[in-house]
């Protein structure tokens, strides 16, 4: 059973930047794609970023220019980096590595 762990969430004005980290135990990670969802209160999970195993990434229209996606499998991590955050990108963020979930890390938007 492989390990999934966020961190890095937080409470950050409009225009702000985060960066949330994502660990995964295991030893075949570069194998596969990884990737970050979000739901917001009342929404379904929706797609932010992921990245292949060969570094392909695809971003939803809603963060790109804004956010982005990187790993180092030599240390089984994925980071995303948010920039020009907006109260819109509210939301629990989830690490996502083949059928694995981490438990989620809030990321808040206000003034």
């Amino acid at each position: 059973q492989e390990q999934v762990v966020e961190s890095g969430g937080g409470l950050v004005q409009p225009g702000g930047s985060l960066r949330l980290s994502c660990t995964v135990s295991g030893s075949i990670f570069r194998l596969y794609a990884v990737g970050w969802y979000r739901q917001a209160p009342g929404k379904q999970r929706e797609v932010v970023a992921i990245m292949s195993s060969d570094g392909n990434t695809n971003y939803a229209d809603s963060v790109k220019g804004r956010f982005t996606i990187s790993r180092d499998n030599a240390k089984n991590t994925v980071s995303l980096q948010m920039n020009g955050l907006k109260p819109e990108d509210t939301a629990v963020y989830y690490c996502w590595y083949r059928d694995f979930w981490g438990q989620g890390t809030q990321v808040t938007v206000s003034s």
